[in-house]
């Protein structure tokens, strides 16, 4: 039995391959759990790619991918996903914030259609299943993984991820805009006593006043809300592709002097809960 959390794109709204975006890492949002012998992906940025390979280096054929929404960040690393073009393999994909609008199949199909990309859905070679939920509902994958959802404040709706396995729980919010003074009931009910929560941080309080309306929070609401939850760790998430490594270092050390649980995520970086 494991709960192992790997980071493979911790970066916000575009990709950024650059010599000042090395330690933190510059790929979008994918975050690869590995439950017992499961393995669950969230999100489909750019980092997926990297996961791919590694996953068909491992011989692993099958995984369930959670979405937090289909803004590009979170979905364009898909296409270029190796596992998906091996027949024999398999992949269940869900999202909770399309099913009124056709749904994620459709998402993804859209995606990859004519003048998008070269290759469609239907030729990548792996099967596929898709199926959409209601942000808020709750579901079990088997072999004792639970998951409860709930609703994101963002434009064009987003889902948030408590993942509940062997007595451990890990939680996955981005994206997501708060309201200063005015903690998010909908996630201190998901995150309460959670042992890590992953939360967009895109901004730090001082740039939020500039960006209100865009949909994203900060990652000292991101401490206020773990504190007020009495969460274990706090993981931050959905680096601005402006704040470069320097940037970040002085965001991680003043994080650090506000909460010791709190940390920031980085590409490669591993978390093991059990």
């Amino acid at each position: 039995m494991s709960f192992k959390v790997k980071f493979w794109g911790v970066r916000g709204s575009i990709a950024t391959p650059s010599p000042r975006h090395i330690a933190f890492g510059g790929n979008t949002s994918c975050v690869e759990v590995k439950l017992g012998g499961r393995t669950l992906i969230l999100d489909a940025g750019t980092g997926i790619r990297n996961l791919g390979h590694w996953l068909l280096k491992r011989g692993e054929t099958s995984a369930e991918l959670l979405l937090s929404h289909t803004h590009w960040d979170h979905i364009n690393g898909f296409p270029f996903f190796s596992p998906a073009f091996r027949r024999g393999c398999r992949f269940v994909i869900r999202a909770g914030h399309v099913a009124d609008s056709g749904g994620i199949e459709r998402v993804f199909s859209s995606q990859m259609a004519e003048p998008f990309f070269p290759v469609p859905l239907n030729k990548m070679g792996a099967s596929f299943v898709f199926e959409d939920f209601r942000a808020g509902d709750n579901f079990s994958l088997g072999d004792g993984i639970h998951v409860r959802t709930a609703p994101l404040n963002h434009p064009d709706g987003a889902t948030g991820y408590r993942i509940e396995y062997g007595g451990k729980s890990m939680c996955y919010v981005t994206d997501t805009e708060h309201v200063p003074g005015k903690p998010d009931e909908n996630i201190l009910k998901l995150i309460e006593g959670a042992d890590l929560v992953i939360y967009d941080s895109t901004y730090t309080d001082r740039e939020y006043e500039n960006h209100v309306g865009w949909g994203h929070s900060t990652w000292q609401e991101g401490v206020r809300l773990s504190l007020a939850a009495n969460v274990r760790q706090l993981a931050i998430f959905h680096h601005d592709p402006d704040h470069e490594d320097s940037f970040m270092e002085r965001l991680e050390a003043d994080a650090r002097q506000v909460w010791t649980g709190a940390l920031v995520a980085r590409e490669n970086m591993r978390i093991n809960l059990l």
